[in-house]
């Protein structure tokens, strides 16, 4: 994944939150190594098994993990020659004994964690190097029995001190009333007495060392020497003894080097396991389904790092659409539903539990893209629009059937017509190369072309007018609004203020004017050629299908194929001036079929002007509102439908058309025609 995205959507705090359940080195370096996969099995599985682990959590097991501690060294060292001590072997010992109760522990719950078991399972014990670690080491410090030449030399150890004792004991009492002091110093490891000065030349011996003062002289008795030079023999026997023993018991560890890295690779695996797995309780996270088709369905969805704080998401796609525009006030949550979705998708892969309700269904991506934030840390010499342009570069060029588009804030930062229209089109791209896209904006003409297309779907987020609070719901399949008017009012901004933004907003005149221009310029040019070409037949550019039935999409303007004919050129000029005056009149009827610029489609009039100038226009089967200035006459309703035809067939359901029909007869009780949203 690339490392932005992942920054991006806060994947690193998920992992530092997981790396901070586990207990031991290993669990830990998992956890901030921890990856996105691709692979659906392996990811089913992952799940799964953490799934396993997070059950037996909840149900109170406390799982008896080592925690590796002095194992790193050991890991690190062994087999290149290194001798290990005392310490090292104390750890070794303690490890062999945790992973022992671990499988014990492990082998009783084989039927409710079958997953987990089988890790424990495949473990060594390695009794044999446990019990010779303590019989040679105890508490730190090689044991006495650790080897018969060990045993003697150290008796002799033990003869030493205890003539060394009787013989200070005596040395006391003969020089007491000389010495600084009545206790027994030791100076460069041999028994020194404590002489006054001015008495040295009293006590046999050497001079070790003197107090600051100078008061002091601190004497090795004559009769100490001998048993000091005996001791310090015998010490340097008791250490070259302990490190042939140590020699040892590092030959023996190292003939265990693959059992020893097993055990303590298993034992960092189990507990990167259970940290998950610790990490899905505090966030009640839940095992998903997982697919490569694209399909995601959630149900109360949050975002790990919000907490409870968050309004749970609904969210779908990919069954009936790949791309879902949502559109809503600023600080309504569309963004957070942007990084919802994405880090739940990177979790997911990385094989953790996520906090969603029960039947959760996700899908694997094998690269999630995001355009989140103005990007002015990664180009700082750019505006906020060319830094939006060059990620969304980068986005095209690697967007295929299995990338995750993540885009905030389409049509931001430059000229709203501009950035509609190259929004409008890169979504289009997008959408031509499979991609699943969710994008936020504020403008109309991208709901409107969500709306109109196949394969998209509008969402919004609810916001409450009267408290002028979001609600941070999710509604999909609702086109949603800025509520800019609602919020200037509420706020005290003058209801004729308002009234003049709305006529503004609504009469879009750069736009339709640069539209109607357009259309027309085309029409001309096409009567041009058409009036210069060589004669051939007349034939319409409208299939048989679609004269028959005229409520038929239609991709683009109608054109006729070039011919010379006067007949031709006639009935060309006839349609170019009733177009003209009709696009000047801007008046429209119902049945009328029009062209929307902004979309590059046609649709057919199915509710006339209202008091603000908005014509319904059926497109793709659905009803929307478009002001009359950004639509264009593309084939009048009376060259379309014969007199008197019955414009309900076109816009009404044949359920509807009946059930309106019977009540216009009488009154039938429970009867009522139902409508979509968009049409009430």
């Amino acid at each position: 994944m690339n490392e932005n995205t992942l920054r991006t959507l806060n994947y690193f705090e998920i992992q530092k939150n997981v790396a901070s359940c586990a207990r031991s080195y290993l669990g830990k370096r998992h956890a901030h190594n921890m990856k996105p996969m691709n692979d659906v099995h392996w990811i089913q599985t992952r799940l799964e098994e953490t799934a396993e682990a997070a059950l037996m959590l909840r149900y109170g097991a406390s799982i008896p993990i080592p925690s590796l501690d002095g194992m790193e060294t050991i890991m690190d060292l062994l087999g290149t020659g290194y001798l290990f001590s005392e310490r090292d072997f104390s750890h070794l010992a303690q490890f062999l004994r945790s992973c022992a109760q671990l499988m014990k522990y492990m082998e009783g719950k084989s039927e409710i964690a079958p997953t987990v078991s089988r890790y424990a399972a495949s473990m060594m014990l390695m009794e044999s190097l446990l019990s010779e670690i303590e019989r040679s080491i105890h508490n730190g410090r090689i044991q006495d029995l650790a080897s018969k030449e060990l045993t003697r030399i150290r008796k002799k150890m033990m003869v030493n001190e205890e003539r060394m004792k009787r013989k200070l004991d005596s040395l006391l009492g003969k020089h007491r009333s000389i010495m600084q002091e009545n206790v027994i110093s030791q100076r460069h490891g041999r028994t020194v007495l404590p002489i006054k000065k001015e008495f040295r030349k009293l006590v046999k011996g050497s001079v070790l060392d003197e107090s600051g003062s100078g008061q002091t002289v601190y004497i090795e008795p004559v009769e100490l020497m001998s048993l000091h030079s005996e001791l310090a023999a015998l010490q340097g026997d008791e250490s070259r003894e302990e490190m042939k023993i140590l020699g040892e018991l590092t030959t023996l560890t190292e003939s265990y080097s693959r059992e020893i890295a097993l055990n303590t690779e298993t034992v960092g695996i189990l507990d990167f396991l259970l940290a998950k797995a610790k990490y899905a309780v505090t966030m009640d996270g839940r095992v998903v389904q997982v697919n490569a088709e694209g399909r995601v369905q959630l149900q109360r969805a949050h975002h790990p790092l919000m907490g409870e704080s968050m309004v749970p998401l609904d969210f779908t796609i990919g069954t009936n659409y790949r791309s879902l525009i949502i559109t809503g006030p600023n600080t309504g949550g569309k963004t957070i539903a942007l990084k919802t979705l994405g880090l739940l998708t990177l979790m997911m892969q990385s094989g953790l539990l996520v906090p969603v309700g029960e039947g959760g269904t996700m899908s694997v991506y094998s690269e999630i893209a995001v355009d989140i934030g103005d990007g002015q840390s990664m180009e700082q010499a750019l505006s906020t629009f060319s830094a939006h342009i060059r990620n969304m570069i980068g986005i095209l060029e690697q967007a295929n059937s299995s990338t995750l588009v993540l885009i905030d804030e389409m049509a931001s930062g430059t000229d709203p017509g501009e950035g509609v229209g190259l929004s409008i089109a890169m979504l289009e791209e997008l959408h031509r190369r499979g991609a699943t896209v969710v994008a936020t904006t504020h403008f109309g003409e991208i709901k409107h072309f969500a709306a109109a297309t196949p394969g998209f779907e509008n969402a919004r987020m609810e916001f409450d007018t009267v408290t002028l609070q979001p609600l941070y719901r999710l509604r999909i399949g609702e086109a949603g609004q800025s509520y800019a008017y609602a919020i200037a009012l509420k706020l005290g901004m003058a209801q004729h203020i308002i009234d003049r933004s709305k006529s503004i907003s609504d009469l879009g005149i750069q736009q339709s004017n640069s539209s109607t221009e357009k259309w027309i310029t085309e029409l001309e040019e096409d009567h041009h050629i058409t009036s210069q070409s060589e004669q051939k037949p007349y034939k319409s550019s409208l299939s048989p299908s679609t004269e028959k039935h005229p409520v038929s999409d239609i991709a683009k303007p109608i054109v006729l194929t070039n011919t010379s004919s006067q007949a031709e050129s006639a009935l060309k000029s006839k349609k170019l001036k009733e177009s003209e005056a009709t696009v000047k009149a801007n008046v429209f009827h119902k049945g009328d079929r029009v062209y929307i610029g902004y979309l590059d489609q046609t649709g057919t009039v199915c509710d006339v002007e209202d008091a603000r100038g908005n014509i319904g226009v059926m497109l793709r089967g659905r009803k929307i509102k478009i002001h009359k200035k950004r639509l264009t006459l593309h084939i009048a309703a009376d060259q379309l439908y014969p007199d008197n035809y019955d414009l309900d067939i076109v816009f009404e359901s044949k359920v509807n058309r009946k059930k309106r029909k019977l009540m216009g007869r009488k009154h039938v009780e429970g009867l009522q025609i139902e409508l979509p949203p968009e049409q009430q």
